[in-house]
């Protein structure tokens, strides 16, 4: 602190300069935090899935069915606390771009395996007595303006009705929140019972099974005891953690960490190159002055400390105004996709990491200019 007035001083010799390198940091950061997001959004329900909670589907595909009677065989296995269904809907409301998922579940033991989905208790009591009841996240709820109390026409892409229209109208009971940050609030839950009835076909079969088990560390046992019941029947099963099923969703578009990583690598490496370079084109155009410095009773490493700060400031003002205003436009402005991604948000893991590479910038990009104004001599500086 007692020399910040002279670097802010050095900084300001070279305005243009300064100011393009330093929105090319704030650039760069900007796209570290919305990068950070996407990787967040990619990994959707993986790190707030229930270790307790398995996801039991058909063994060849998801798209599959199995039976509704395999809910009372899987309750009778020893580890098994509660069983419920799911099954997927994939309709359309008003146009194909307004994606987001649908599925009938029963009511009751389905929030009791979702207590993180936080439904108030007259909302509860009212999708519990309404058949053609839903309830929607808050998420999706903001984004298209519903409000409890409203009739939602939903268009079936898959599943028709008994009377041959595709035509489906929900009354909304709920609108939930999440427990945990990391919580989907984007589906939509109506109940099983009306839409079982409803449907032209596929009765008694649904899409597939969220299982509790009444102790964590037998999580793996119990999933085998599972598949075992249903071996060599019409329709096998595939138990798996619930993290693992998220997972291998996400991984079906690659692995989101890697491709992360290696964008950020290359931007990374570009903006080293051009803050190095501008710290050294700086250390160059005044090594008399740093001569003079060291004349006048500056120690070798009062002078590395003079540049090194200089370059960690240029960082910390790009790096860290850039991360801020990231934070700013995720929190605040959304997902940029308008739906495609249920969860979005700044994870303050990934802020922190955000620092400490601002720092680590400010270090790499000054510590060799650094070093050649340690090591310079009076008389040869002076000479030039």
């Amino acid at each position: 602190m007692k020399y910040l007035r002279l670097i802010l001083s050095n900084l300001k010799r070279k305005k243009l300069r300064t100011t393009l390198t330093a929105l090319s940091i704030l650039v760069a950061f900007i796209l570290f935090g919305y990068l950070a997001a996407v990787k967040v959004a990619f990994n959707q329900g993986v790190d707030v899935a229930g270790i307790d909670r398995l996801v039991v589907r058909h063994k060849v595909s998801i798209i599959q069915f199995l039976p509704e009677s395999y809910k009372d065989r899987m309750l009778k296995i020893d580890g098994v606390d509660l069983a419920v269904h799911a099954t997927w809907f994939g309709g359309i409301y008003q146009k194909p771009s307004n994606f987001f998922a649908q599925m009938p579940v029963d009511p009751e033991p389905f929030l009791d395996m979702y207590p993180e989905y936080l439904l108030e208790p007259e909302e509860k009591k009212a999708w519990l007595e309404t058949r053609t009841g839903a309830i929607v996240g808050r998420v999706t709820a903001d984004r298209f303006g519903w409000k409890v109390g409203d009739r939602i026409p939903i268009q079936a892409t898959i599943w028709t009705k008994k009377d041959g229209s595709s035509a489906w109208e929900f009354d909304l009971v709920g609108i939930y929140e999440g427990a945990e940050k990391g919580t989907d609030t984007s589906t939509f839950f109506f109940r099983h019972d009306y839409f079982d009835e409803a449907r032209q076909w596929g009765e008694g079969n649904v899409g597939w099974y969220y299982v509790r088990v009444k102790d964590p560390e037998r999580t793996a046992e119990v999933a085998a005891a599972i598949d075992a019941e249903f071996a060599n029947s019409p329709a096998e099963t595939k138990a798996e953690p619930e993290g693992a099923f998220f997972q291998g969703f996400a991984n079906q578009v690659g692995n989101i960490a890697r491709i992360l990583m290696a964008i950020l690598t290359a931007v990374f490496f570009t903006i080293l190159l051009i803050a190095g370079n501008t710290m050294a084109q700086t250390v160059r155009e005044r090594l008399n002055e740093l001569a003079v410095l060291k004349a006048v009773g500056f120690t070798d490493r009062g002078v590395l400390g003079l540049v090194l700060g200089e370059s960690c400031l240029l960082a910390a003002i790009g790096g860290l105004i850039g991360l801020a205003l990231a934070w700013v436009a995720i929190t605040y402005g959304g997902d940029p996709t308008n739906g495609a991604f249920p969860v979005f948000y700044f994870p303050v893991r990934d802020i922190v990491i955000g620092v400490l590479l601002v720092l680590f910038v400010g270090f790499a990009a000054g510590i060799l200019p650094s070093i050649q104004a340690q090591r310079l001599r009076i008389a040869d500086a002076l000479r030039r």
